[in-house]
């Protein structure tokens, strides 16, 4: 039984409500079955999931406007579906499919969609996070209004590079908005054993970036957090940094057996703090959807999911060809 949770009133419709919960359902269904075809061995190399993070990116996507621009790290197949990109495509660049959104070329980790402003799951702790702001940089230089999220996790706050770029961002008043996906174990190491202040979006004060800390397990106080820092950002304010604090149930990839944690610790954050549960009950107590609506729902999701793994494994493997071509000379 879920603890009662109570979420401060927002100007949200029941429709908005449902849409919220679809999509993070769909982010969780789509990484069950990933989790799954890399069991079975059709998914190679690493593979990072996004179970248990949700509401944070359904949450910004809520907040952002067509144009408005993103980029991330390694955790990224829920980032491309909340910005809109094709299931399928995804799932057969999981597989190293010739469907897949990089030609079965780029895997879990690079991924890409001019059209959706995605601008890449990127292999490098923290190596997204100045692409992020010159994204911002050229939006500010064409003065077209648009506001980058450029999303890192706790361990790649650690990273130097990141700092660089706040100074940089800062200087040059950037529309940037700082995610800090603060997961609470980086790689596998606890926040506070390697990290030195329990909020780590204070480090912003030194360069003059405000921000604030954010329930991650709440999508609507996600939503309300990236309002206020979209807002900031539109008005030539410069940078903005949200820490938004979630959990992820699995471990920092398929292969991490996550022995730093009970395996009590993680089912007491599912029983009490799931964002999903949350917004599913918030549906039922102000009567936007039933038990059975519900249900067909989830349903639905899972048949768009499965189609995805079927178009999967029907994509051909690349053309050997395929190895001279995209090739930065």
């Amino acid at each position: 039984m879920a603890a009662k949770r109570t979420t401060k009133k927002t100007n949200v419709s029941g429709d908005e409500l449902k849409q919220y919960y679809y999509d993070m359902l769909m982010i969780r269904r789509f990484e069950e079955k990933a989790g799954q075809l890399y069991g079975m061995g059709l998914i190679g190399g690493f593979c990072h999931l996004y179970i248990g993070q949700e509401a944070v990116v359904v949450g910004l996507e809520a907040a952002a406007e067509e144009g408005d621009k993103r980029v991330t790290s390694y955790r990224d197949h829920g980032h491309m579906l909340a910005c809109g990109m094709d299931p399928n495509g995804v799932m057969a660049e999981l597989t190293g499919r010739e469907g897949g959104y990089s030609k079965g070329k780029g895997g879990s980790m690079h991924m890409f969609s001019k059209e959706k402003h995605f601008y890449g799951g990127h292999g490098i702790v923290a190596a997204q996070v100045p692409i992020g702001a010159g994204l911002a940089f050229a939006d500010k230089y064409k003065d077209n209004g648009r506001v980058t999220f450029t999303y890192f996790g706790d361990g790649a706050a650690n990273q130097g590079q990141v700092y660089e770029t706040f100074n940089m961002a800062a200087l040059w008043d950037l529309p940037v908005i700082f995610v800090i996906e603060n997961n609470q174990y980086a790689m596998g190491t606890a926040q506070k054993r390697s990290t030195s202040t329990p909020d780590i979006y204070t480090r912003g004060t030194a360069f003059g970036i405000p921000g604030e800390a954010v329930d991650g397990m709440d999508v609507l106080a996600v939503k309300d957090a990236g309002e206020r820092a979209v807002a900031h950002c539109r008005k030539g304010k410069g940078p903005y940094i949200l820490e938004v604090k979630t959990y992820r149930y699995r471990g920092h990839s398929m292969s991490d057996p996550a022995k730093y944690r009970t395996r009590e610790e993680v089912q007491k954050m599912r029983e009490e703090r799931d964002a999903i549960d949350h917004v599913r009950q918030m549906l039922l107590d102000g009567k936007h959807a039933s038990e059975d609506e519900l249900k067909a729902l989830d349903k639905d999701i899972k048949a768009i999911v499965n189609a995805s793994a079927d178009f999967a494994k029907e994509s051909p493997l690349p053309a050997v060809e395929e190895l001279w071509t995209d090739i930065y000379a």
